[in-house]
């Protein structure tokens, strides 16, 4: 018996991958297909600790929002986009909407990563797909390698070198955001 086999695009090949693992990140980076397993109790716990500091320090009133993996195209490919781990974006955010449950760069003030078992991604073709983005503040709470990795001000398509804290520091978002957050890097480190 002779099967049939379509040939899919790399959007409908995330689609179907979306579909079929549920809890599953499904991601399109610099052309490339990308897969992260759901995230253990730390990295949530990690993210509700940020929202936390988001809403104390009065993000409601700020004119933005953080919102936990919303889309975000990327025009690196046509193609590309990511589901960062938290946002702070635009209250007016979805009148940013691209396609899907994608919204336009120029919305997004601040991404937050915190690395899991795809922790190259976020190191790596993230944060050259960011800074092509424009995005201004990019945060990656790095536990591979026990440290916070702040990006800011892209230029030309690139980030500067980051900061870079250690356990027993806090770290700063930058206010550009539209409100004043400092968190302990230990906090963010292990949830």
């Amino acid at each position: 018996m002779a099967v049939l086999q379509q040939e899919l695009t790399l959007g409908e090949a995330a689609d179907q991958l979306a579909r079929a693992l549920p809890g599953h990140r499904v991601e399109i980076l610099q052309g490339r297909l990308t897969v992260t397993p759901p995230p253990d109790g730390s990295h949530g716990l990690a993210l509700t600790k940020f929202c936390r500091a988001l809403e104390r320090a009065g993000i409601a009133d700020s004119g933005a929002e953080w919102i936990q993996g919303v889309g975000l195209w990327l025009p690196t490919l046509p193609a590309d986009f990511a589901i960062p781990d938290l946002s702070v974006v635009d209250d007016d955010f979805r009148d940013a909407y691209v396609t899907k449950n994608y919204y336009a760069p120029n919305v997004f003030r601040l991404v937050v990563e915190i690395t899991s078992s795809n922790w190259s991604d976020d190191l790596g073709p993230k944060v050259e797909c960011y800074a092509q983005a424009g995005i201004p503040a990019y945060l990656i709470v790095d536990r591979k390698h026990d440290e916070i990795l702040l990006y800011t001000e892209p230029a030309d398509g690139k980030y500067p070198d980051p900061q870079r804290f250690k356990r027993g520091q806090d770290v700063a978002v930058p206010e550009s955001i539209g409100v004043r957050v400092e968190l302990s890097v230990d906090t963010l480190l292990d949830g």
